[in-house]
This record gives C-alpha cells, structure tokens and sequence, in this order.
C-alpha cells in the first residue's frame, strides 16, 4: 500500500477537481492523499466529502511558497484545516491576495512584449478557481505563442525570465512556526530546488528541524531510487519524517501520475502516522 502526499488540483495550478483526484486515488488503492493547493484550502470541503465513504484518509494541506535568496523553498503543510481557526489560516488571505496581484502583473508583462492575452482568458483556462502561472502558460499555448507549457516557462514565465513577477511571501521559519502554532505539520517539498550547496544541506535542516520542520520530501516523482534512498537516510539523520508525493498537477504536468509519479513511485504509509506524531 502507498499514500500520496502532494497533489493539486484546479484551485491552485492543477487542471482536476479535487472529486476527480479522490476518485483516482480510491481507484488505485491509495490509503492516504493529502491536497496540498498553493497557498489556499478551498478544495479541502469538496475533497472530504468525495473521500468520506471511500475509506481512504484525505489529508488536508497546502503548499506554501517561502520567501529564500538561494532558490525556490516549497513548504508543504499537513492536517492544516479550513474549519479550524489558527495564524496560518488567518495569513492565507493576504497571501491569496498577493498571488491574484501577480497574475495580473504577469498578462500586463506579456501585454507589454507585444502578447496579446487576457486575464478573461486565463479566467476561462483556470475554470474560475485558484489561478497560477501554468493557468497562463496554458493560454500561451492555446494562442500558439509556444507549443508547450515548459517551453512558455522557459521563455516567458520562468524565474528570470522576461514576464516573471515576485509576490508576497513567509519566510520558512515563519511558515514553520504559523503552522505549529495551527496545528500543524511541515515538511520541505522537493528539496533539490532550495538551491544550497551540499555541505549546507544537512546543518540548514538541522536549523529548522529546530523552529519545528518536521519533514522532508524524501520519495520525490523525479528523484530516482538511489536519490530517494539518500534524501530518506538523510531525513533520519537529522530526526526529520521521510515524505512523499507525486505533484500531480493533471494536464500540466503530462506524463506523471497520481501516487505513481513516473511509474516507479512509492510513498510508505508510515509517513502519514509519524507526520501526525509530529503535532503539537
């Protein structure tokens, strides 16, 4: 058996609903999901009540953007829930707020390089719900700007890159105290992408692992089993809870599966129960 602790769904950048992705996870015997939209919950009502008779647990998350100098630092938290009051949930509005900003500086940057699209348009794409950039790359490939979503990343939307806008984000000890102080649980998602030299790993996660990180994104869709065996040994050394998922995203990332990844996935149940030991 196997979970699946990274997952998005169209009220973020994923193109499924949240009942589809339940309904996929049951099919293939999943014994655990967890949501985890960018920086929203609002799939989270939809997704427990697809997942309510199924005998599968859903977890509810997210997945924060962390504000870091030395590359992209995702932060995914766990059993963070809508209904309940708490910090993090309280500062999900503003940073909800700074995304839609973005979007909007992102169209008027391409509007700018003589790209001819509009908000309407990324509106239509994303379904009327959580809009993020792929949204966007999506509607540069409908007008046949690029053929491709990597490609509209690479040129257009990417870090960098000629239309890349910044928004409003924590910083990872923050985002690691909100979320204990929630009720919560953290854990870095795929750790190749926080930009640290090797010698800086393990002392950076030691450092958080003392705010209250308690995880790490060890059982990763791009990582091949000699790196996810590595990460795992690593997320032990320093005490942290070895983690997992697909990033499904649905259409956006095509070719990679729910629970499976790129075919060769596995994420042990045992992380869902020393995830919840971690709650304070």
């Amino acid at each position: 058996m196997a979970v699946d602790l990274h997952s998005h769904s169209h009220f973020s950048d994923g193109s499924a609903s949240p009942t589809e992705i339940v309904e996929a996870a049951v099919d293939m015997g999943l014994t655990a999901l967890a949501l985890t939209d960018h920086d929203n919950l609002d799939g989270i009502a939809e997704a427990e009540k697809a997942a309510e008779s199924s005998g599968m647990q859903l977890i509810s998350g997210i997945e924060l953007s962390c504000d870091w100098d030395q590359g992209g630092f995702h932060m995914l938290v766990y059993f963070l829930h809508p209904e309940r009051e708490g910090p993090l949930q309280d500062r999900l509005e503003s940073l909800q707020a700074s995304r839609n900003n973005r979007n909007v500086e992102i169209v008027s940057a391409l509007n700018g390089l003589g790209i001819e699209i509009t908000m309407n348009q990324v509106e239509t794409e994303a379904g009327g719900t959580g809009i993020g950039r792929p949204h966007i790359a999506q509607v540069l490939v409908n007008a046949g700007i690029v053929e491709s979503i990597p490609e509209a990343f690479d040129r257009y939307l990417g870090k960098d890159k000629p239309a890349y806008v910044e928004r409003k984000r924590l910083k990872p000890e923050d985002a690691i105290e909100l979320a204990v102080a929630s009720g919560a649980v953290t854990s870095i998602a795929h750790p190749h992408t926080l930009g640290l030299a090797a010698s800086d790993v393990r002392p950076t996660l030691i450092r958080l692992s003392e705010v209250g990180l308690g995880g790490l994104e060890c059982y990763y869709s791009e990582y091949d089993p000699h790196e996810r065996r590595s990460m795992a040994q690593l997320a032990g050394d320093v005490g942290l809870v070895a983690t997992g998922g697909s990033d499904y995203h649905g259409t956006y990332k095509r070719g990679l599966a729910l629970g499976r990844g790129f075919g060769d996935l596995t994420v042990p149940d045992e992380a869902v129960e020393q995830l919840q030991e971690r709650i304070r």
